[in-house]
């Protein structure tokens, strides 16, 4: 997996209510992707899990982040998703962010 896009539902979409952003784009349709359904990890498999605590501070982005732990901004989600914190608004400097590693294993578990 590795990717968010992966495994998720295409869907096209030329819906009379979008002809005008179709128009401006010269598009005749669009396609749109479905929403993932992702399994929280169990207890067990955290467990199996080693995880870095990063404490936030001042400029931290999720991005920021995959590319120091992950060496891919694209995965900035999984850090997001295993700390339940959808967006970085949901962050303070000071809060604990936990990134969980190996990426490989938690992505397998994610697919269960």
């Amino acid at each position: 997996m590795g990717n968010r896009y992966s495994n998720r539902r295409i869907m096209i979409n030329n819906a009379e209510i979008y002809d005008k952003i179709l128009e401006e784009r010269n598009l005749k349709k669009m396609r749109q992707y479905g929403t993932a359904a992702f399994t929280y990890p169990t207890v067990a498999q955290i467990k199996s899990l080693n995880r870095i605590k990063h404490i936030w501070k001042t400029g931290d982005r999720y991005y920021k982040l995959a590319i120091q732990y992950y060496g891919k901004a694209e995965h900035w989600w999984i850090i997001a998703f295993y700390n339940q914190r959808p967006t970085e608004a949901n962050l303070k400097v000071g809060d604990v962010v936990y990134i969980p590693v190996p990426l490989e294993r938690l992505l397998e578990y994610l697919e269960e």
